[in-house]
């Protein structure tokens, strides 16, 4: 593994500066892109010096691939805004990422003849009329609503990947995270336990909306990476979902985090969002026969991590439990 050369888009993103964390401690040699327009250098700040990370600033849409002859053995496009405040604010940028900047980073791979991974989403199955969604599940997507951009991107995303792989037996995998979180999410990032910690932190009434009984399923960040990591040494190429099998409504979030932090918290109820799912929970079984993979870090362990993590950050809080 030593000798291995990775390239990692969107890079100094959440997710993505793990990943890159997780092959440096190998000792690969890792390329990151990322235009920063969600990312931040602070997520890589430990890496910028070493002689075996190179970080290049540049949005993967309009890099020229034709003057990088860098040769890689993996691919890694996790480039995206992936929070609704985030691609709501950068639609066009959004659907550009996930299908010109796809293309780019498949064509990198096809010169190369590297392995390629696509970070797709839970988003994909929309909002989903079953619950558990499995990889068979078409989905219930608006095609032309304000989460399209994200949801019909990366839909477009998976299609271009299949595509390579069909025509020109490129090595390609697909992932779809559900609901992942932990250190180095960003305290404006929009998502809900970005949301619930920092005004938990800030003493802001915790914001919820609709009726709270929506759920979700949490993984995270550590559980993730191992996903990510296993199932790019697999020859299966058709999407796998990574995420967590528990679910919990909104509402029970709030009393979670309330009881880690040791903050008592009111609750302000705002208008649904449009097309919010109103259930996201993975079937998992794929990932388990595939990659013997499942989650093994609680909620309540996960969030006491990313709950110091965002004290940290805010600077405030700080005589808290």
């Amino acid at each position: 593994m030593s000798k291995r050369k990775v390239l990692i888009s969107g890079g100094a993103g959440f997710i993505g500066s793990h990943l890159c964390d997780y092959y440096i401690q190998r000792e690969c040699k890792v390329w990151c892109i990322d235009n920063l327009c969600t990312g931040s250098t602070e997520n890589i700040q430990h890496l910028l010096n070493l002689h075996n990370f190179k970080f290049i600033q540049q949005d993967i849409v309009s890099f020229n691939i034709d003057t990088f002859q860098e040769k890689f053995d993996m691919v890694f496009h996790l480039a995206s805004p992936a929070s609704p405040p985030d691609y709501f604010r950068l639609p066009v940028e959004t659907l550009k990422t996930n299908s010109l900047g796809t293309e780019k980073m498949l064509e990198i791979t096809r010169r190369c003849g590297a392995k390629f991974l696509f970070s797709s989403t839970s988003e994909v199955y929309g909002d989903p009329l079953i619950s558990p969604q499995s990889e068979t599940y078409w989905g219930n997507v608006n095609p032309v609503g304000p989460r399209s951009v994200y949801d019909e991107g990366k839909r477009y995303g998976e299609s271009l990947v299949m595509a390579y792989h069909r025509k020109y037996n490129t090595d390609t995998r697909i992932i779809r995270i559900f609901n992942t979180y932990g250190e180095r999410m960003r305290i404006e990032d929009g998502r809900v336990i970005p949301n619930f910690i920092s005004q938990i932190l800030t003493g802001k009434p915790l914001t919820v909306y609709g009726d709270g009984k929506q759920t979700r399923s949490f993984c995270y960040i550590e559980d993730i990476i191992r996903g990510i990591v296993s199932m790019i040494d697999t020859t299966y190429h058709l999407p796998v979902n990574l995420g967590s099998t528990y679910e919990f409504t909104v509402i029970q979030l709030t009393e979670i985090i309330q009881k880690i932090t040791g903050v008592k918290a009111t609750i302000d109820f705002l208008p649904p969002l449009e097309d919010d799912p109103k259930q996201r929970r993975p079937d998992i079984s794929k990932a388990k026969e595939l990659l013997n993979w499942e989650p093994s870090i609680s909620l309540e362990d996960g969030l006491k991590r990313t709950f110091l993590f965002f004290r940290s950050r805010i600077g405030i809080g700080k005589g808290e439990k």
